[in-house]
């Protein structure tokens, strides 16, 4: 059967309102530079604070590290396109953002299982927490983290390639999955089901993970002095905020009905996971996190000091 293959592809974007456009432009600016500066911010502070130099802290440069690359993988396009009148994006462009988005994105939700694992063995077993998360073993989980997400995620992707036919138009802002896979000339029957199977191990056996660990954590701090517990959930709370946050929406795209995840709807929630959901986590870990706090009023302080000394 005669097909033509598409080349490049039409990203339908939001809208074709130039003033909504530039109301677009303006919000998604400045949540980027929030992310940016946000995530660098926490990376920075890690790296150069010795005190800071613990398995959790850790996995949080880490996370910071993800969520910079997701955001920067999708906003700047994205910005560019809003003042496009034709938003064209090649085959090349859109299988690296295709690509990269999966892979960010699926070690970051093997990553928050880990770091729940991380505040379990804290809490529950604080005197074997120095032989179960040294560094060498922190090291090597985080290796493995990457190396699961690449053959649970790329692997199959590249082992399946799906032949795209026009018409060429994605409606979404990004060459998301579950938009691109629309444009397939064949049946996706298939590949949906590889996707449900991927997004199942992908998402609820990490899930999974974090739900049996704050079992096991809130078992573990109600049976502690009164005095002790508060600080216990405070640890948890930044935690669980992203998880919630993240895996929510993630859970809600990806088990929805495929027509209906890759409508109008699932673009807004993918807007959340991939946009919002970076610029948030920084915020949420420096205001719920004394000793982050502690630091950053630390280096204001000292950078306030050093600009008072220089102008006498």
């Amino acid at each position: 059967m005669n097909r033509t293959l598409a080349t490049e592809f039409i990203l339908l974007g939001f809208s074709n309102s130039l003033r909504v456009n530039i109301c677009l432009f303006l919000l998604f600016l400045g949540i980027y530079l929030v992310t940016v500066n946000g995530n660098i911010l926490i990376m920075c502070l890690i790296l150069r604070t010795p005190n800071l130099h613990t398995p959790m802290y850790f996995f949080l440069c880490v996370l910071s590290f993800l969520d910079l690359s997701v955001s920067t993988c999708v906003v700047p396009r994205l910005l560019a396109d809003l003042f496009s009148t034709l938003r064209l994006i090649s085959l090349g462009a859109c299988a690296i953002q295709f690509y990269t988005i999966l892979f960010m994105a699926g070690t970051e939700f093997l990553l928050l299982a880990l770091m729940a694992y991380d505040i379990y063995i804290a809490i529950c077993r604080p005197l074997h927490y120095p032989v179960l998360m040294k560094w060498s073993i922190c090291y090597r989980l985080t290796a493995l983290l990457w190396i699961i997400s690449f053959v649970v995620f790329i692997l199959p992707a590249l082992l399946m390639p799906t032949d795209l036919c026009y018409p060429n138009h994605i409606n979404h802002f990004m060459c998301e999955v579950l938009a691109v896979i629309q444009l397939a000339c064949d049946d996706i029957y298939f590949s949906k089901i590889v996707m449900l199977l991927t997004s199942l191990i992908a998402i609820l056996f990490p899930f999974m993970i974090i739900i049996v660990s704050y079992a096991c954590i809130i078992s573990s701090v109600l049976r502690i002095h009164s005095t002790k517990r508060s600080k216990a959930f405070s640890t948890c709370t930044s935690h669980i905020t992203v998880v919630v946050l993240f895996y929510g929406t993630a859970m809600f795209v990806y088990f929805s009905p495929l027509s209906q995840s890759s409508g109008n709807q699932g673009k807004y929630f993918a807007l959340f996971y991939n946009v919002i959901c970076p610029s948030l986590n920084p915020l949420i870990y420096s205001l719920n996190n004394k000793e982050v706090k502690e630091v950053i009023q630390k280096m204001f302080h000292k950078c306030l000091t050093n600009v008072d000394s220089t102008a006498q």
